[in-house]
């Protein structure tokens, strides 16, 4: 059966080994033509990773963005070495970095 040309693009060598996982699971459960368009398709809207190898992480960016405007305004001051922020039991606990 050919391939259609967005179906070539999958590079199976460049895929970790979760990636290939996913792509033979989604060919056996619907087919293999269908598989690798919905592959396709998945890679494709996938979060890309940046340049030291992690996924941007959502919950730091809405910190970041709940505490810069503070910051700016001189209403918050961040000491040097940071603060380690965890959940408590209904709360929220903020301590000094102590590595």
């Amino acid at each position: 059966m050919p391939r259609t040309k967005a179906q070539q693009k999958i590079n199976e060598k460049a895929l970790t080994k979760g990636e290939l996982r996913k792509l033979n699971a989604l060919r056996r459960s619907v087919g293999e033509e269908l598989g690798d368009t919905v592959f396709a398709e998945w890679l494709r809207k996938k979060p890309q990773k940046t340049l030291g190898g992690a996924v941007p992480d959502r919950n730091a960016e809405r910190i970041i963005a709940a505490v810069q405007p503070m910051v700016e305004h001189g209403q918050v001051r961040i000491r040097r070495g940071g603060y380690r922020i965890r959940r408590g039991r209904g709360r929220v606990i903020v301590e000094p970095a102590t590595d």
